[in-house]
């Protein structure tokens, strides 16, 4: 039997918490690949937040010898995915990866959006999906009814599910044995030339950028010139290894293995996820399927608090961007916030991490504008173009129309809160296209919602609303033609950069006059009366007013003629109106703070 035959190669996807760090914890020790000293809670989840939130963010590949009891060795592959909607490409090449998935399911909360999803994902490439029923010693647990839902959800036979808990290590032994018997062994060897898919890449300081791979077809070794298919580019190898949880050096990497290739290129960026590696003597055909160019979808202007830290904020961001290939960012300034950065990422959590990380990392006190999205617009004239910051785009007069990305939703919610749901996805001008009972307690909803609206609160009022059982996964959708308008906020007839929004002209108003209001109540009070005005265009659709710290001028007349008092306050009143005329308005730091955290 060829070596090839007894390689497995797998993955875990679940929704986020249902316990994939901590089954692959078991499994690193089950199989002795960690000593029993060596081993920590949550060994493959390196980053301190991601220990904190228990999410994971990277991938993190790992090579297991494991021996049956039959006597045979087999060489087990896991490739650990990140579970969030923001990274749903990367867990789509991790899955590409593999021959087989894990489906975990937790036996307290049941079937979730995102263990949908992940399953269709899985299904599609055509993987073996074992599903394993997780957390049975929970009081709470019922994995009759989880089986139950697999059979009507996923059309999975109930029969097929292994009962586990990963946390005391029941059904781990089962598991083992069905990924020895079930998953298929590794495909697409009988191509001659070498095809190995990049599925994550990192940089290393000392080695360059080191691309985590799959090797489908042929022999990769150190000193090997080899191309990236979909650029072109041309590197040379060296050195390839496997993951043991640790790097670990081996003389070349053959068809069926997971492990890492060592580059000389020194930008993440310039290696591409989903990218398929080739010799340059002998390449191949085509490309392994599935690459697509990933391009950011929510946008925000990060600015650091103190304007000194400039540089040290360039600095960090160029440093993540070392590890982080959808980060994107270009310098740009602020009338109201001084100069920073708008950065482009793949999704809200995505946005949370690196802002986290550059508090944590690099120390720097950060205040992030409103996130935005990529708009569509044409002008008058028929020219299309890409805006992602309010601030550039032309005059109301110019705009033909204007077009919003949407997202297909699919959000599970306990019966109890749907019609609260529902009011909520009316409320973000989203449309319910499709309902679908899950089981006596649960309902799926899918529906189509902006982009723009689910940007800050959404998922919050969502879990309050259904008390924390509702969960949501979404993909991109399509550009829909919206009205859409520029939000200007106004500071004593002039506009503040900082406040701009696109929003869509039925919110504008309400938007407008919450802004003003909030305003009124931050900014300090000058000398002369203060006009805070939200705008569309030339048309002022709020105001509210400061008004003018005044000293009491008539407080040395002593009675008399009421003629002398009015004297005194038409002097004052043509006063505080030359000093508007030349009033400048300083609005300090802490209220853009309050506005922007608000």
């Amino acid at each position: 039997m060829s070596k090839t035959k007894k390689i497995r190669n797998f993955c875990i996807i679940a929704h986020i918490d249902h316990g994939k760090t901590t089954l692959s914890d078991r499994l690193l020790e089950q199989t002795q690949t960690v000593q029993k000293r060596a081993m920590k809670e949550q060994l493959l989840d390196a980053m301190d937040l991601e220990r904190e939130r228990g999410i994971t963010i990277k991938c993190h590949p790992v090579s297991m010898e494991y021996t049956d009891k039959d006597g045979e060795e087999y060489l087990f592959n896991l490739i650990d995915t990140p579970g969030h909607v923001d990274f749903s490409y990367e867990v789509s090449r991790s899955l590409a990866a593999c021959e087989g998935a894990l489906l975990l399911v937790d036996a307290a909360q049941g079937i979730e959006a995102q263990t949908v999803a992940n399953a269709h994902l899985a299904l599609d490439q055509g993987l073996e999906v074992i599903p394993v029923i997780n957390k049975i010693d929970l009081p709470s647990a019922h994995p009759e009814l989880i089986q139950k839902q697999l059979e009507d959800i996923l059309a999975i036979p109930a029969e097929e599910s292994i009962l586990a808990s990963a946390k005391s290590g029941i059904g781990v032994p089962e598991i083992l044995d069905a990924i020895t018997h079930r998953v298929p062994e590794p495909r697409w060897g009988d191509c001659s030339a070498l095809r190995t898919l990049v599925f994550d890449s990192v940089f290393n300081t000392y080695k360059g950028v080191i691309c985590y791979v799959r090797v489908f077809s042929g022999t990769i070794k150190a000193g090997d010139e080899v191309v990236m298919m979909s650029q072109g580019l041309r590197i040379t190898v060296k050195e390839v290894g496997q993951f043991s949880p640790e790097m670990v050096p081996q003389k070349e990497l053959k068809a069926g293995q997971v492990g890492y290739v060592v580059t000389n290129v020194k930008e993440v960026a310039d290696i591409k996820i989903g990218d398929t590696i080739t010799h340059v003597s002998e390449p191949a055909e085509e490309m392994l399927p599935g690459y697509q160019e990933v391009s950011p979808m929510v946008f925000s202007g990060l600015y650091p608090l103190d304007t000194s830290d400039y540089e040290k904020l360039k600095a960090s961001l160029g440093r993540l961007r070392l590890n982080d290939a959808a980060l994107v960012y270009q310098s740009e300034s602020s009338t109201a916030l001084g100069f920073g950065f708008r950065c482009g990422f793949l999704g809200l959590l995505h946005m949370e991490i690196v802002q986290e990380r550059i508090r944590r990392e690099y120390n720097i006190d950060l205040i992030a504008t409103y996130p935005s999205v990529v708009y569509h617009l044409t002008t008058t004239s028929g020219e299309k173009k890409e805006v992602d910051n309010p601030m550039h785009l032309p005059d109301p007069s110019l705009i033909n129309y204007m077009e919003e990305p949407t997202i297909k939703a699919t959000i599970h919610v306990p019966n109890t809160a749907v019609g609260d749901v529902i009011g909520l996805i009316i409320e973000k001008r989203g449309t319910c296209d499709h309902t679908e009972t899950l089981d006596a307690t649960r309902l799926i909803l899918e529906c189509t919602l902006p982009l723009n609206e689910i940007l800050v609160d959404f998922n919050d009022k969502l879990k309050s609303m259904t008390r924390g059982y509702g969960s949501m996964d979404y993909e991109m959708g399509e550009y829909v033609r919206s009205d859409l308008v520029k939000l200007d906020i106004l500071v004593n007839g002039e506009t503040v950069d900082a406040f701009c929004s696109i929003v869509h002209r039925s919110k504008a108003e309400s938007k407008g006059r919450a802004l003003c209001e909030k305003l009124k109540d931050i900014l300090p009070r000058q000398m002369f009366k203060i006009a805070i005005q939200a705008a569309i265009g030339s048309n002022i659709i709020a105001r509210e007013s400061l008004s003018a710290m005044r000293k009491d001028v008539t407080a040395k007349c002593y009675g008399g003629d009421i003629s002398r008092k009015r004297k005194l306050l038409d002097k004052q009143k043509e006063g505080k109106k030359r000093m508007k005329k030349i009033g400048k308005v300083e609005i300090p730091q802490d209220a853009f703070i309050k506005i922007l955290k608000n």
